[in-house]
């Protein structure tokens, strides 16, 4: 009897981890689309009479709109991974220790891959590397500036 409610709470976690990550690629994709679409009709507009600085003005805000669509779309490829996570049975397990992930880091960041501890570690590790790569570069510089 046991073995039966396991399967059922797996299968009603399987199904609501589904739903939420389908919702959350719908809801992208519609954005994404719409930026795109809204993107292609400002592209057509005149802009002759933009003095200089509306001009910049323009270009930095097509930049930032630029950008918002390349995160989305990151993350509408990290949702994709997920789902064919779930469909493989790996979805909420640990890319590093294998424990499940937590159900509220799920929800709050449903394409993640490393529970919070694991996650943690690989960004003091990254950290640390990153500030090794800047004394080593520093010191590089010092030791060509003393040549």
């Amino acid at each position: 009897m046991a073995t039966k409610t396991k399967v059922a709470a797996k299968t009603s976690r399987y199904d609501e981890l589904k739903k939420m990550l389908e919702d959350r690629r719908r809801e992208l994709l519609n954005e994404v689309q719409g930026k795109i679409r809204n993107a292609r009709a400002d592209g057509g507009k005149e802009r002759d009479v933009l003095d200089q600085g509306e001009s910049s003005e323009v270009d930095i805000q097509e930049d930032i709109e630029f950008a918002l669509i390349q995160m989305k779309s990151e993350t509408l490829t990290k949702i994709d991974a997920a789902l064919r996570r779930l469909d493989e049975g790996t979805y909420g397990d640990c890319f590093e220790c294998g424990d499940e992930i937590a159900q509220a880091r799920l929800r709050a960041l449903p394409f993640a891959v490393r529970c919070k501890d694991c996650e943690e570690a690989r960004e003091t590790a990254e950290q640390r590397e990153r500030m090794a790569q800047r004394r080593g570069s520093s010191s590089a510089l010092f030791f060509d500036m003393a040549s």
